[in-house]
């Protein structure tokens, strides 16, 4: 959003939601929305505001996904409340402008590692997600993404890789990244072949709605406390162990936590113990599909070969830590899943 048009947001704020004469400052967070914290009244309230990109066909989604969090928050999910405008609406939409208006929480993203508490709070709070969404209504049907997923073009991540490496290889005078990049994708190229039993290898496995994009940026703590779950996608089915293995195995645990087995399975036992009903088979293979998501996956160094993005840095130390936790998963796997099968049949 250009700065000039924050006089037409906070116009929007006084008429639909009754908060004239609020102060916007711009946050350095969200992808898809531009974010606000807006001071209000006297300037000790204090509001987080999302204004919306999308076209007006989005919009159905971000008020799925406004539901989502509020279905959430019911089942003792601790999440932001929205505020509604003064008509009741979650999402407004006035003057070619959207937004929605949200509580402010307290707390910060964990960006080197969740310790052994913050595991088990994220372990309990998902579980408490995957309960209450088990019996969605979205989730009675196929998933479309499921059948995308199982199904990689193996070929097309090769031919990707092959150009990648051209490129970096190519370069008159090669950076410290271009080194990076030219070991990093042939090792991921040396193991593509792997891919197809990798999935072979998968068990039947449950698909239901999710919370959508369960990470650790998407997780706000204050000390050991989880005191926000933010960011919920609309309901679209998928399976329960992408989401589980995605956080107990989030590449940074497996990077820099020595003992990172014991971490993910940490964070799957408190799981379990507010989604006791899930199958074995689920937590079991919860890190093959993080592995196979990590696998099948150039994010990070495509971008920067082929269409840097606005903070590319970030995304090539994305990249790196990515590829490190998949080398470091395909090679601890066998263990990895053996004390997942542990904790599966012992709660």
């Amino acid at each position: 959003m250009d700065p000039k048009a924050q006089p037409d947001l906070t116009a929007v704020l006084a008429s639909a939601y009754g908060l004239p004469g609020a102060v916007l400052e711009r946050l350095p967070v969200g992808q898809v929305t531009v974010n606000y914290r807006a001071h209000v009244g006297n300037g000790d309230q204090v509001l987080f505001v999302k204004h919306y990109q999308g076209s007006e066909s989005n919009l159905g989604a971000e008020q799925d996904a406004v539901d989502q969090t509020q279905l959430a928050g019911i089942h003792q999910v601790p999440v932001a409340s929205v505020r509604p405008s003064v008509d009741g609406d979650t999402v407004v939409r006035q003057d070619g402008i959207a937004v929605s208006v949200w509580e402010w929480v307290p707390g910060t993203v964990v960006e080197d590692g969740l310790n052994p508490a913050q595991q088990r709070a994220a372990g309990t709070t998902l579980g408490r997600i995957h309960t209450a969404f088990a019996d969605h209504p979205a989730g009675s049907g196929p998933s479309a993404k499921l059948e995308k997923w199982l199904r990689p073009d193996i070929d097309k991540l090769e031919a990707t890789a092959v150009k990648l490496l051209g490129i970096a290889g190519e370069r008159a005078q090669r950076d410290a990244f271009d080194e990076q990049a030219l070991r990093t994708l042939a090792e991921r190229r040396a193991v593509l072949h792997r891919i197809p039993e990798l999935l072979d290898g998968l068990p039947p496995l449950t698909t239901q709605v999710l919370h959508g994009d369960y990470s650790a940026v998407n997780l706000l703590f204050q000390g050991d406390e989880l005191t926000a779950v933010l960011d919920f996608l609309p309901p679209d089915p998928f399976l329960v162990a992408y989401e589980l293995g995605r956080i107990a195995f989030d590449p940074r645990t497996v990077v820099l936590d020595e003992d990172w087995i014991a971490a993910g399975v940490n964070l799957v036992g408190a799981y379990l113990e507010t989604n006791p009903l899930v199958p074995a088979a689920d937590v079991t293979a919860c890190a093959r599909v993080a592995l196979l998501q990590l696998m099948t996956s150039l994010y990070g160094v495509k971008q920067h070969y082929l269409k840097p993005g606005l903070l590319q840095e970030d995304l090539d130390q994305f990249w790196l830590l990515r590829h490190a936790a998949a080398q470091r998963l395909l090679a601890g796997l066998g263990e990895v899943e053996s004390a997942l099968a542990r904790a599966a049949h012992h709660r």
